[in-house]
């Protein structure tokens, strides 16, 4: 096991002991692993920055990897690397072959019909292949997560989507016969933002807290009020997703800076104020859960 993991599993345990979360920032580009990699900085505060496989598609695991070493090593910051919803056992050991220190296995997000039997044995590849190769913590859940990270136009719909929340008994079986270091709650989080605040239910966060001595993860951070964050880090939450946030401060701000400097062609000159944006949307982040200050190099 690498210093890199060892530290990252070391983030872990004290994340829960001192109640705070560490948020996991998705990178679409360059510019939005320098959004975050600032906002580590200013705010002194451990952070993931993760992929999922179209970044890793487009960009390269092993690129991502020496990008976060060289920003990491730059600013002088506590950053890892997270495989987010990685839709395959191939596509798994991918990321834990080039030095991922967490890997998200969610094989039901390519097939939401996947059964409970087939997302064990995916999911239990994945976590042996990982303690026998370099020790990265795996996350999973036990079935499909609702939502994607898109602007959705329509409503929340709660009584389709607890269909999909967590029964602690359930995620306790799960976690059992995987083996997983991180276990993906759903208690009314889900990917996207929606035109309604998302509302958590946070006695059953509490209870899956209570039945699991595992990480647990909250994913779709996107567009929930604040205060959630804030009960969710105190009841022991380890890891927050964010993604949709950033896109739109992202999207938003290059379209008012293609608007207004319709004549500049010079990336650079453009993207300054885009960077600034997503920095802002993490740095809000990083407060919400509690992060800031806790750095550890």
């Amino acid at each position: 096991m690498n210093d890199n993991i060892k530290k990252a599993r070391e983030l872990m345990q004290r994340s829960r002991s001192q109640g705070f979360a560490v948020g996991a920032f998705n990178v679409d580009n360059q510019e939005t692993l320098i959004a975050i990699a600032q906002a580590a900085q200013a705010k002194n505060s451990p952070v993931m920055v993760e992929v999922s496989q179209g970044e890793v598609d487009t960009i390269g695991l092993d690129n991502i990897r020496d990008l976060v070493d060289n920003y990491k090593a730059d600013l002088g910051i506590e950053m890892y690397i997270n495989l987010d919803h990685s839709p395959s056992v191939e596509a798994a050991k991918a990321g834990i072959d080039a030095g991922f220190e967490f890997i998200h296995i969610d094989v039901s997000q390519a097939n939401h019909d996947a059964t409970w039997d087939e997302i064990v044995a995916a999911t239990k590849e994945v976590v042996e292949y990982a303690r026998e190769k370099s020790g990265a913590l795996v996350e999973s859940e036990e079935h499909y997560f609702a939502g994607s990270s898109n602007v959705h136009t329509e409503t929340i719909d709660y009584e389709e989507i607890k269909k999909y929340y967590t029964d602690p008994k359930q995620a306790v079986e799960f976690v059992n016969q995987t083996g997983i270091d991180t276990f993906a709650a759903s208690v009314g989080n889900l990917h996207g933002k929606y035109p309604v605040p998302k509302i958590l239910d946070l006695d059953l966060l509490q209870q899956v807290r209570d039945a699991l001595d595992c990480n647990i993860s909250l994913h779709g951070g996107s567009d929930t009020p604040s205060h959630f964050f804030k009960s969710a880090a105190k009841i022991g939450v380890n890891k927050v997703n964010l993604n949709t946030d950033m896109r739109v401060a992202f999207r938003d701000t290059l379209e008012k800076q293609l608007k207004e400097n319709p004549t500049e062609y010079a990336v650079p000159k453009l993207e300054g104020p885009v960077i600034a944006a997503v920095q802002k949307v993490v740095e809000e982040h990083i407060d919400l859960y509690g992060s800031a200050g806790k750095a550890q190099l």
